[in-house]
């Protein structure tokens, strides 16, 4: 129940987002169609003119043939020289109603209708069209002016009644059609783009019936290279989550059992002190108990140190810090410890200020940790002298760190082994101490850092060094991305 009611907003939210294939066919249909009305308001635009034009060159030609059938009389006066029969001739038409008035330059009317009438805008010209109203009724009208026999004026008229029909019939024949195909555009496009990204939901629908568990590859058929891609991206995320899941799942086995071998010895010993009435044999168990105690408090802040490692942000900032005042400081605080230990703890080149990129606190964390195995593990096993130096030197632009013992060292394989959680060289078995969480810890630092961590044997081949390589800059501070889950035991 708790399930589906965290899942309601976000498929409220899902809810109300389009459809990607309704909205890749707007994308296209929407932009079409505009330049589809465009189009047709322009091809209508050239129409109307063109058709116009013709109307006007019939309507010149009848005005032309009639102001040549006017002539003049004996005593000087203008009369239309055709029959009544004649001038319908002239002046009929199927489908519009024709009008004419001549008139001479003075204004009075020599022949046809005293209500048409033409206002001049261009004297000069011998014609002009003009849109008329007559009796409620739009004509298109030309004003003809001819000097022979003697300066008149003609006025041909006509409704334009079939005019206006023929260009609504010019537009409808032309929209329809047009209309038609871009319905079948949007029902094939429509369909096309379905076809294309049936992938998608095809994904969805494999990740929908998956369980968390599962992360096994997705197998959908691609139709193209895009959604192809996407579908090695979402198996790569699966793989990396699954390298994840199984790097959490043994993280957590060795860390229980690891902490039940403490627990059980500090159980054991409490209760074999409970059972005796020695009180010299509760002091000895007593610490036991502390010496088991510390090694479960040892292991516990080695995990958390390594789980505050892995999930530390995407991004350390990293800064000029000073790696001699840090190299100090370990010392310092080590010297106690190794002075009970019997071990000889010394150092090198710390005189001299030595500046690089990094972070305070994990640079303490990695040499506290180097310190620590050495302290633990670089025992002579002729009984001479432990010797553990710290030593900080220039080699060519890169500032090395190193951590040297003169310990029985490390076999041939045990190097690249040991950077690795939860492993032992031969030492750390013989002595029973640790948890081999020690240099996964200083690997893990190391490339918070930007350092090259290095193991090997030390100096003419005896005990071990340990060693960390920075570049020595002191520009501003910068950030280097880190992935948060790099386990060093995952190759």
């Amino acid at each position: 129940m708790i399930r589906r009611r965290a899942l309601r907003p976000v498929r409220a939210v899902l809810g109300g987002l389009p459809s990607l294939d309704g909205r890749l066919a707007r994308r296209v249909l929407v932009p079409l169609a505009i330049v589809w009305l465009a189009g047709s308001v322009a091809a209508a635009a050239v129409g109307s003119y063109f058709a116009a034009a013709v109307f006007d060159r019939a309507l010149m030609d009848d005005a032309l043939g009639l102001a040549a059938s006017v002539t003049q009389e004996h005593d000087g006066s203008l009369r239309v020289d055709l029959t009544v029969d004649e001038l319908r001739a002239v002046l009929f038409d199927q489908s519009e109603s024709v009008f004419f008035a001549v008139r001479r330059m003075d204004g009075s009317l020599v022949a046809g209708d005293a209500r048409l009438q033409v206002e001049r805008h261009q004297p000069g010209q011998p014609y002009e069209f003009a849109d008329l109203s007559l009796d409620d009724e739009d004509l298109r009208a030309v004003a003809l002016v001819r000097h022979s026999p003697q300066p008149f004026t003609l006025v041909l008229a006509q409704t334009t009644r079939y005019r206006g029909a023929l260009l609504r019939r010019m537009l409808l024949y032309s929209t329809a059609p047009q209309v038609l195909l871009l319905i079948a555009l949007g029902v094939w496009l429509r369909r096309a783009i379905q076809v294309d990204v049936q992938p998608i939901a095809a994904l969805q629908s494999e990740l929908n019936r998956r369980d968390a568990a599962d992360l096994r590859p997705l197998h959908v058929p691609a139709s193209t290279h895009d959604v192809d891609r996407l579908v090695h991206s979402v198996d790569a995320l699966m793989q990396r989550l699954s390298a994840a899941l199984r790097s959490q799942r043994e993280f957590s086995g060795n860390v229980a059992h690891e902490l039940r071998t403490p627990l059980a010895g500090i159980r054991a010993l409490a209760e074999y002190g409970l059972a005796s009435s020695d009180p010299a044999r509760w002091r000895e168990q007593l610490q036991g108990i502390a010496q088991s105690e510390a090694r479960a408090s040892r292991l516990v802040d080695q995990l958390l140190a390594i789980a505050l490692a892995d999930e530390s942000p995407g991004a350390i900032v990293l800064q000029p810090v000073a790696l001699d005042e840090v190299v100090r400081r370990v010392l310092v605080a080590a010297m106690p410890r190794a002075d009970a230990a019997g071990v000889d703890l010394g150092a090198q080149g710390v005189d001299d200020t030595v500046r690089v990129q990094g972070d305070a606190a994990l640079l303490e964390g990695a040499l506290q940790n180097l310190l620590d195995n050495a302290l633990r593990y670089g025992r002579p096993a002729d009984g001479s002298v432990p010797q553990v130096t710290v030593a900080l030197h220039d080699d060519a632009g890169r500032v090395l760190l190193s951590v040297v013992d003169n310990g029985p060292g490390m076999a041939a394989a045990d190097p690249a082994r040991l950077l690795a959680r939860w492993q032992q060289g031969g030492a750390g078995r013989r002595l029973g101490e640790g948890a081999g969480l020690g240099l996964a810890i200083v690997s893990r630092y190391a490339q918070l850092l930007g350092a090259a961590l290095s193991v090997g044997p030390g100096p003419q081949g005896q005990g071990t060094c340990v060693q960390l390589a920075f570049a020595a800059d002191a520009s501003p501070a910068h950030t280097i991305a880190v992935s948060p889950i790099d386990d060093p035991s995952t190759p």
